[in-house]
Parts: structure tokens; C-alpha cells; sequence
């Protein structure tokens, strides 16, 4: 049965090494899942999945948002397979042949997730790009037009805002992965959040998102292992229900 810190992802939004595995080793009992982002991997490249495989025993994410031609994005994929981390973003605002090469390159071995919408873009960042007016009035409409790619791509899941997420596994069933960054626990809501579509652990939850991406709340709290506690306690509230 899928424990409450399953649910919980990490991102390891550090530029060091050192940080990084600090928060590795005080988190490690708490977190599911260590996202590695691109100012990690960036400077520390594979040493730092090294890193989170020495220090936990929870899954690794490597967001690295990919977005090229596919026969690039396909040679990319392969050697993110050999470094075998369990998922990978790629950005699903090109084409599906771009998709369903980046899934071919993770040869069943990585999982491919696509990014919908960037959770700091709103209906003002949608009609800025030049998308047509039913994209503008409501991304959500965008964001499931690019869930349908990768769905169709074959894709593991896709990255989305938490207010997607009910209509995404309504759609396409309880095995297409819905990972969900923008969570703001109850005790964290900030009213000038650079996140502009965020939504609570528990109210995910109940959504269907399968992964929870935190990073603020924990990482900025006084006590971090703490913070970590009471976010595993909002995800058990939601996850009793079922």
C-alpha cells in the first residue's frame, strides 16, 4: 500500500553538492522521491544521483525539461537511461514526435513525463506566447491539450497544476501519472506567491495527483525535518478518506 511519504517529492534546489546532500540525509526517512533540477545537475552532472542513491533509498527524479529536435531529445533519453533514474521531464510545447522519441530513448526503462504549463504561467503568460483565445480564457484547456499529447506519445504522466488534475485522471485513468508542483501546505500559504496556479497536499490528493512536488515549505522552515512531518500529516488526512 502507497505510504504517505510516497506522495512526497523533494527538489533538491541546491548548487552545491554539500547542501544537497544535507537535506538527503535529513529528509531521507520523509521523502519518497529527490527531484534534481538543472542548477544541480548542471554543476555536479551524475554525481549528484550518485549522491542521492548513497545517502536514501527513495526514487529519483531528474527534471531537466528537455526541448529539442527529437533525434536529440531521443540521444538525450538514452543517456538518462543509463544513469537509471526513475522519471524525466520534457517540455510538451513542441511536437509529438518529440514525445514519443524521448520515450523511445528512455527504452522502458525512464519514464517520460510532460510538462504542461510552467505552474508561474497565467492566462497573461498564455495570450503573451500567441495562443488563440480558448487557450487565453482558460489554460487549463492548453495544459490538456499537451496531456493528450503525451498521453498519446505514451508518456508515464505529466507534470500539472493541481487545479488539472481531477480532469487528467478522469481522462486518461489511474495509471497515467499526475505530478503536481505548486503545493503550498495549509501552514504555508503566502497571498504574493510567484506560483501562480498552487493548490495543498491534501486537496491534491483528493484530486488524484499521484506526486507532490514541495520544495519552499520545507526547505525555508526553521525546522525542516518538522515541516516534513506536518506535510506527511496533510497527506495522510486526504489519503484516509479513501
Amino acid at each position: 500500500m502507497k505510504q504517505a511519504k510516497d506522495y512526497l517529492v523533494f527538489p533538491l534546489d541546491f548548487s552545491t553538492l554539500k547542501e544537497a546532500q544535507s537535506f538527503v540525509d535529513r529528509l531521507a526517512a520523509d521523502v519518497g522521491m529527490f527531484k534534481i533540477g538543472l542548477e544541480l545537475f548542471i554543476e555536479q552532472g551524475p554525481a549528484a544521483i550518485q549522491m542521492v542513491r548513497d545517502h536514501s533509498d527513495a526514487r529519483i527524479f531528474l527534471d531537466l525539461k528537455l526541448h529539442d529536435i527529437s533525434k536529440t531529445v531521443e540521444r538525450a533519453m538514452a543517456r538518462v537511461a543509463h544513469l537509471g533514474v526513475d522519471l524525466v521531464t520534457v517540455h510538451c510545447s513542441s511536437s509529438i514526435q518529440m514525445l514519443e522519441q524521448a520515450v523511445k530513448g528512455g527504452q522502458g526503462r525512464t519514464g517520460v513525463l510532460g510538462v504542461t504549463l510552467l505552474t508561474d504561467n497565467d492566462a497573461v503568460c498564455v495570450e503573451a506566447s500567441g495562443f488563440k483565445d480558448i487557450y487565453v480564457r482558460d489554460p487549463g484547456e492548453l495544459v490538456m491539450k499537451r496531456a493528450q499529447m503525451a498521453f498519446d506519445a505514451k508518456c508515464s504522466g505529466v507534470v500539472c497544476s493541481g487545479q488539472e488534475v481531477r480532469l487528467i485522471k478522469s481522462r486518461f485513468g489511474k495509471t497515467f501519472l499526475a505530478v503536481t508542483p505548486g503545493i503550498r501546505p495549509a501552514f504555508s500559504i503566502l497571498e504574493n506567491d510567484d506560483q501562480k496556479r498552487v493548490t495543498t497536499p491534501a486537496q491534491a490528493i483528493r484530486d488524484g495527483s499521484d506526486l507532490l512536488v514541495i520544495g519552499r515549505p520545507i526547505k525555508m522552515a526553521a525546522d525542516p525535518e518538522g515541516a516534513a512531518a506536518m506535510i506527511l500529516d496533510e497527506i495522510r488526512s486526504a489519503v484516509d478518506e479513501f
